[in-house]
C-alpha cells in the first residue's frame, strides 16, 4: 500500500498493470471497455492501476501479467543490458524502480529484482556524472530519459555541486541553520 502522504509513492501505485480477471464479476464492467455490459467475463485482459491489482490479486480475483517494461523477453531488459545508461525509461514507466520492487514479490518473478539493481548501479553513475557536467541547455534533453527517481538524483547532484562551488569561491564556512536563527530569543 501507498505511504499515506508520499506523493510519488501514490503516482507510483497509480502506473498500469496487466491483469486477467480469473472469475467473471458484475458490476465492474468500466475495466473492460470493449464490452458495453456492467459485466467483466473470467479470462479478460485488462489494464489497471497497481493499487487496484494488489488488492484483487490478494483476494484471488486477478492473476497478474508481467508489466511490458519487466518481461524477460522484453526489449527494455535487451536494451538495458546493451547500454543502460541511454534507455529512456520515462518513456516505459516514469516510476520504474518503484513499480519493479513493488510488482516482484506479487508476481514472483526472482529476476525482476536483480534486473532492477543492475539498471540503477549504471545508470546511477551516469547520472551523477551528467548531473557535475552537463550544461543548461544539454540537460532538459537528458532529463526526459530520466525516471522519477533518477531525476531527483539528478536535482540532488546539481544542488551538492552548486553548493560545493559556492563553498570553495569563499562562501561562509558555517551558516546557522534557518531552523536555529527562529527558535533564538532576542536578546536586550
Amino acid at each position: 500500500m501507498a505511504k499515506y502522504y508520499d506523493v510519488d509513492d501514490i503516482l507510483a501505485e497509480e502506473e498500469l498493470v496487466p491483469a486477467v480477471f480469473q472469475h467473471a464479476a458484475n458490476g465492474i464492467g468500466l475495466f473492460d471497455s470493449s464490452d458495453d455490459t456492467n459485466k467483466v467475463e473470467a479470462g479478460s485482459k485488462v489494464e489497471l492501476p497497481f493499487w487496484l491489482v494488489c488488492e484483487l490479486y490478494l483476494r484471488q480475483l486477478v492473476s497478474i501479467r508481467v508489466p511490458p517494461c519487466f518481461d524477460k523477453e522484453s526489449k527494455t531488459r535487451e536494451e538495458i543490458g546493451a547500454d543502460a545508461a541511454h534507455v529512456d525509461l520515462r518513456s516505459r514507466c516514469p516510476y520504474f524502480y518503484e513499480l519493479g520492487c513493488k510488482i516482484a514479490p506479487l508476481i514472483g518473478d526472482k529476476t525482476i529484482g536483480p534486473f532492477l539493481l543492475v539498471a540503477f548501479r549504471i545508470r546511477y553513475k551516469e547520472v551523477l556524472i551528467k548531473a557535475h557536467t552537463l550544461t543548461l541547455t544539454v540537460a532538459p534533453k537528458y532529463l526526459t530519459l530520466l525516471t522519477n527517481e533518477e531525476a531527483k538524483l539528478y536535482e540532488a547532484g546539481q544542488s551538492s555541486i552548486a553548493a560545493f562551488k559556492k563553498w570553495r569561491m569563499g562562501g561562509p564556512r558555517l551558516q546557522i541553520a534557518p531552523l536555529l536563527g527562529r527558535k533564538r530569543k532576542p536578546t536586550g
